[in-house]
C-alpha cells in the first residue's frame, strides 16, 4: 500500500541518525507499515544500511539477533523451534525474507511468533536510548500489552540476544493452538528445561508473555495470568478467553510432560 502522507525518506547510517522528527518513523522490513494507512506517518528513516550482523554467534554459544535480522534468516537457524516460530507467522516466503525480528516485537501484538520464540528462550532485548545510552531488558518485559511495549520515546530495539542453550532441542519444547489450521496463533507455549527444572512461557492466549515457573503445579498457570499482577486472557476474534485458558492449560502439560 502506497503511504500518500510520506514527505520524505531518508538513510540511518549511524547512530544519531535514528534521532526522529516529528513525523518519522523507523523502518526495517516495512511488511506491517505498507500494510495499511499510516496518516500520521510524513517521513521513514531506513534501518537496513546500519550494517548490524543479522546473526552473531556468541563465544558463549549465545546468539544475537539483530532487530534488522529477517524472518526468514531466524527459520534457516535449524532448530525445530526457530522454524515453528517463524511458521507460525503464516507468511509467503518473499514476505518472509524481508520482515524482521525486530518489526515483529514491536509492534506488542500478543501472537508476535518473534516474541514467543525470543521470551520463550529466555532472550534479553538490547535497546539503545535516545541520550546515546543502553539498556537491556527481557524480551518477557518488552512487550507489556496489545500492541503496547517498555521503549520510551526516542528508544531502538538493537538486537536480542539468546542464551546459551538456545539451539538445543532436546532442552526447548514448542506447542502452539489456533481456531482453524492456517490461522492466527491463539496460544503459544514455549518451555525450556532448566538446572531448577522446566520454565514455561505462555505467549498469544494472554495480552503479554507470561512466564509460569512451577508449571507442573495445574494451579501455577492460572495464578500466573489471572492472579494479582497477571494480565489475564486475552479476548478477540481467535479465540475466547475461557478456551484460550483450557487449550493452554492443555499445551502446558503437553511441555512439561515432553521436558521430564
Amino acid at each position: 500500500m502506497d503511504l500518500h502522507p510520506v514527505e520524505r525518506f531518508r538513510t540511518a547510517r549511524t547512530r544519531d541518525d535514528l534521532t526522529l522528527a516529528p513525523g518519522e518513523t523507523l523502518l526495517g522490513g516495512g511488511t506491517w507499515l505498507f500494510s495499511e494507512p499510516q496518516p500520521a506517518v510524513t517521513g521513514l528513516v531506513d534501518l537496513t544500511m546500519l550494517g548490524w550482523e543479522p546473526v552473531e554467534h556468541r563465544d558463549d554459544g549465545g546468539v544475537r539477533l539483530a532487530a534488522t535480522c529477517p524472518v526468514a534468516t531466524v527459520r534457516a537457524l535449524g532448530p525445530a523451534v526457530c522454524r515453528e516460530a517463524a511458521d507460525a507467522l503464516l507468511m509467503s516466503w518473499k514476505v518472509a525474507e524481508v520482515a524482521t525480528v525486530g518489526g515483529n516485537i514491536c509492534l506488542g501484538l500478543p501472537a508476535g511468533a518473534m516474541t514467543s520464540l525470543t521470551a520463550g528462550l529466555g532472550g534479553t532485548a538490547l535497546v539503545w536510548a535516545a541520550d546515546g545510552m543502553e539498556r537491556e531488558l527481557p524480551v518477557l518485559d518488552l512487550v507489556v500489552g496489545d500492541g503496547r511495549t517498555a521503549l520510551a520515546p526516542g528508544e531502538v530495539l538493537r538486537a536480542v540476544d539468546l542464551p546459551p542453550g538456545w539451539d538445543d532441542e532436546s532442552a526447548v519444547a514448542w506447542r502452539r493452538a489456533s481456531l482453524t489450521d492456517a490461522g492466527r496463533s491463539a496460544a503459544v507455549v514455549v518451555g525450556r528445561r532448566t538446572s531448577a527444572g522446566p520454565v514455561v512461557t505462555v505467549t498469544a492466549s494472554t495480552p503479554r508473555p507470561v512466564v509460569v515457573r512451577e508449571p507442573a503445579d495445574p494451579a501455577a498457570l492460572e495464578q500466573a495470568v489471572t492472579g494479582p499482577g497477571g494480565p489475564g486472557w486475552f479476548d478477540d476474534v481467535h479465540g475466547a478467553p475461557d478456551w484460550r485458558a483450557a487449550v493452554t492449560a492443555r499445551l502446558v502439560a503437553e511441555v512439561v510432560e515432553e521436558l521430564s
